[in-house]
């Protein structure tokens, strides 16, 4: 019989691969269109009216409509890539038979999300379809709307197809029993959660987050999950709150600079626009000892001026530099420590999606932002050269030549199109062309213009995969916001809010205490949580108290960002130091010792940013 149950096996993967791939590359090639359509739109938007000077009504409307059926056919992408942000360090560590397991769990948390919310989301749906909009377009919400049910069904088939895929029967069935039971509990206890008053936040937000968490599950489907059972068990409000909540949070307009900036991170990375800036760079100090790091610091500095994603950044710099970096002598983990503390340094130079977040959470002017984070990173560039400084101080560069003013100057010229491109992004929001979202598309168009007429690097096959791995990005930081928003709804409700606030401003010491309280806070935030959900859930509760104490919101925000920064790219928790690990393909344990040096440095200018408000404010 054994044979024929691995036969009847064998036949029920290969018909799911078929199934599973014929829709995934649908999906794809859906969600790459959404993709390139949205920049489309957006840059009519901006031509017509700035330079023909007939504004394009239905535009806006039209991309929003749009980026709602991005967001949510790019969750799915995530899911079925395995994409989606996790907490892997503990899993790690788990060794190999239980690491299989723990991914099954990741696997099935978001099946079981999708299915207990696909009904709600239906209902959502038929709510929103007697909603006709009122501009040009006048067609139903219904049409947005059917995005969250059609989302969360293709996550849960793209996780079912992963489950039978894995072929690894006994771990899917043990993690499908174990969330089946963790469920039926929480549903067999019902009514009596409603006794328990602020202990559910306890519950739910805390021991359920956690443990789903630190167990590998896709933190956004935690919150998800989390903010779910709190609703439908502890309160009398529908669950089809929770998709409006999500579809309010993850598919607001400002939110479209999000894939509109990782694409053209990943253009100038395409186009070679980067690596001119880095020969460039390299060419007035590389000679120096230690030269190559601070070309390192430098071009990390610029380039996150251009994508405004850690992610693209670091590839796009890394490979550029790693290897002749290693050639003069540079251990790998001072190199991975180095760029990853070069990750956590440019959190706020525009266009960070991070201030973005912060933009479109708190209400603060998002060119406020980008204005206010350009020095605060500046400062903490000085404290890593510092370092570098003090570490390469012995180091033997006699083998370095110095570059001729001719190649300076010849470099210079070929560089000059990339280092113009951060000053065009800026001019066109500050002199009102275009706003912060709509900005990406000149970039875009930019950066595309450059790359097939100056560096003639555009390769034109790598488009579509750019496209797809835009939305899948984009698809997973777009839901951990959605979720994330959800629960900031549901801690609000709860009456949570009130309570933090209290907490917050009946501290002694005023601002100075509640800004290191803030940094603490933010710093073990942004290593379990990243960037994107702590702000979401924390920022509209944190942001109104520190204007009360007289804290100026860019000077926090600056203060946030930086200590987000610090957690996320700090082990052995700090999701971002395994993404710089894996970029620059060096083992993360070589790295651990080499960046305490560099945290301690961006600790004290953090420091520095949070005692000198003028360092964020003083542009504005």
């Amino acid at each position: 019989m054994a044979p024929v149950a691995s036969s009847s096996g064998s036949r029920l993967a290969a018909a799911t691969g078929l199934v599973e791939r014929a829709l995934g590359q649908a999906v794809e090639l859906l969600a790459a269109g959404l993709v390139a359509g949205e920049a489309v739109i957006l840059l009519a938007g901006v031509v017509s009216r700035y330079v023909l000077h007939n504004p394009l009504t239905w535009s806006d409307e039209l991309a929003t409509t749009l980026f709602a059926w991005l967001a949510m056919l790019g969750a799915a992408i995530a899911t079925r890539a395995d994409r989606h942000m996790r907490m892997t360090a503990f899993i790690g560590a788990s060794g190999a038979p239980r690491r299989t397991t723990f991914d099954a769990i990741a696997t099935v948390v978001p099946l079981a999300f999708c299915l207990l919310i696909l009904r709600p989301a239906i209902d959502y749906g038929v709510e929103e379809s007697f909603i006709t909009t009122t501009s040009a377009l006048e067609i139903s919400g219904a049409w947005r709307a059917a995005a969250m049910p059609v989302g969360f069904g293709l996550t849960a088939i793209f996780a079912t197809t992963r489950l039978i895929l894995a072929r690894r029967a006994r771990d899917a069935l043990i993690a499908l029993v174990l969330v089946a039971a963790i469920t039926a509990l929480f549903m067999a206890f019902g009514a009596g959660f409603k006794s328990l008053g602020y202990l559910n936040l306890i519950i739910f937000f805390v021991i359920l987050v956690v443990a789903q968490v630190f167990g590998g599950a896709p933190i956004g489907f935690s919150f998800a999950l989390a903010t779910f059972g709190f609703v439908a068990l502890t309160t009398r409000a529908p669950t089809l709150v929770i998709v409006g909540r999500m579809d309010e949070g993850m598919s607001h307009i400002i939110l479209l600079a999000v894939p509109l900036f990782i694409l053209l991170g990943l253009l100038i990375e395409m186009t070679g626009m980067a690596r001119a800036m880095v020969a460039f760079l390299a060419s007035l100090i590389g000679h120096l000892r230690g030269g190559l790091s601070y070309v390192l610091i430098g071009a990390m500095y610029l380039v996150s001026g251009i994508s405004g994603s850690k992610a693209a950044d670091m590839a796009a710099v890394a490979p550029a530099l790693f290897p002749e970096m290693k050639a003069r002598g540079a251990e790998p983990g001072d190199l991975v420590a180095l760029l990853a503390a070069t990750g956590a340094q440019t959190e706020t130079i525009p266009p960070s999606i991070v201030l973005i977040t912060i933009g479109s959470a708190t209400g603060v002017s998002i060119a406020s932002l980008f204005t206010g984070g350009l020095l605060p990173g500046l400062v903490l560039a000085v404290g890593l050269c510092a370092v570098v400084a003090w570490r390469r101080r012995n180091e033997d560069n006699s083998t370095a030549t110095r570059a001729t003013k001719s190649e300076i100057i010849r470099l210079f010229a070929i560089a000059l199109p990339a280092l113009a491109l951060p000053f065009v992004i800026r001019a066109a929001v500050v002199e009102g062309v275009a706003t912060a979202t709509e900005v990406s598309t000149i970039g875009i168009a930019y950066a595309a213009l450059a790359g097939i007429l100056i560096y003639r690097q555009f390769d034109w096959r790598r488009l579509t995969p750019m496209l797809v791995e835009t939305a899948t990005l984009s698809g997973s930081i777009l839901f951990i916001i959605g979720a994330a928003s959800a629960m900031a709804w549901a801690l609000t409700q709860s009456g949570f809010s009130i309570a933090l606030a209290t907490f917050m401003k009946t501290l002694p010491g005023g601002a100075p205490v509640f800004l290191a309280v803030s940094i603490a806070a933010f710093v073990l935030l942004g290593g379990f949580l990243e960037g994107i959900p702590a702000i979401v859930l924390f920022g509209p509760l944190l942001f109104p108290i520190a204007r009360s104490l007289g804290v100026h919101e860019v000077h926090y925000a600056m203060v946030v960002v930086i200590a987000m920064g610090l957690g996320l790219f700090s082990p052995p928790l700090g999701v971002g130091y395994y993404a710089a690990c894996a970029i620059g393909q060096v083992d993360p344990d070589v790295g651990m010792r080499p960046i305490w040096l560099y945290m301690v440095a961006l600790l004290i200018g953090l420091i520095a940013v949070a005692a000198i408000p003028w360092l964020s404010t003083g542009f504005l």
